[in-house]
């Protein structure tokens, strides 16, 4: 019998490639209708729609993260300070 294969991630925030559920994923929902900006939040389950990036557990990997910007080229978009401190708080 065939193992099956394990779908592996990167961290946007170590750079480090890790197993898909070791890692939290990031979700950008898609744009509403009226223009109003996409939310980002944390997906606990890993179903959520939308454009996802992936992070370690780990508040050293979010501040990375947010230093080097990463989470805004995954998303192309401007996030502000306080989605960070939000993802603070979720992530632990």
């Amino acid at each position: 019998m065939r193992q099956k294969k394990i779908p592996m991630r990167k961290c946007v925030g170590c750079g480090e490639m890790f197993e898909k559920r070791q890692l939290v994923r990031i979700v950008k929902a898609p744009e509403n209708e009226d223009g109003t900006p996409s939310e980002i939040s944390v997906d606990k389950t890993g179903k959520k729609a939308g454009r996802g990036a992936y992070i370690c557990n780990d508040p050293e990997c979010l501040a990375k993260a947010k230093k080097a910007r990463r989470l805004e080229k995954a998303f192309s978009c401007k996030i502000p300070d306080e989605v960070y401190e939000q993802l603070g708080v979720e992530l632990n």
